[in-house]
């Protein structure tokens, strides 16, 4: 089902999107089942670099890629997704965010508006154009509602003439549902 989850949308989104070869980014690599995702979606040509913060999360993803034989497309890098510049200084075709904390881990370790407002402009400027970047928005737990409305603010402020910003939650549904952001930038017009 499309709709069921807010993760099964997003990759149902993007499977139509990503081609062979193509470089992305999973700026918060949690369990990994994004990473695989992208890794299995990219192609033995592309190339996924993951980060997070904590060890624990990229071990877990670790596992996962080893299990299904991607390893050898993927980076995870130990560090803040606040600092992909530093380790990436070419184009990339998009980029996945799951914003708030590790399931099943610390709900103490979190995304923070500060950082994540730092590793979306990263990633936007890195972005080629007709590129595409999602964010999850997790936001049921303290510090939560501040970095939810601080994304929010800063992509209704994007300039539209180069990215164009959707938004998507389940309006229906109690107790902070996960809001998505879709974010992609505009191709280069001829004039």
């Amino acid at each position: 089902m499309f709709f069921n989850t807010i993760t099964t949308m997003v990759h149902q989104l993007l499977r139509s999107y990503i081609q062979p070869g193509q470089i992305f980014v999973d700026a918060t690599v949690g369990n990994g089942y994004d990473t695989l995702f992208l890794a299995q979606s990219v192609g033995e040509n592309g190339r996924v670099i993951g980060f997070d913060i904590q060890e624990k999360a990229l071990e877990e993803a670790l596992k996962k890629i080893k299990k299904e034989g991607v390893e050898d497309r993927v980076s995870l890098i130990h560090d803040c997704h606040s600092k992909l510049d530093c380790y990436i200084k070419d184009p990339i075709d998009g980029a996945m965010f799951n914003l708030g904390y590790l399931p099943k881990g610390d709900s103490t370790i979190i995304t923070t508006a500060e950082t994540t407002l730092q590793a979306l402009r990263k990633s936007i400027s890195l972005l080629k154009p007709g590129g595409i970047i999602t964010v999850i928005s997790y936001y049921g737990h303290d510090g939560g509602e501040e970095e939810k409305k601080a994304v929010d603010q800063y992509l209704k402020n994007i300039n539209e003439k180069e990215i164009t910003v959707g938004c998507f939650s389940f309006i229906n549904r109690h107790h902070y549902p996960p809001i998505l952001y879709i974010i992609e930038k505009r191709k280069n017009r001829k004039k």
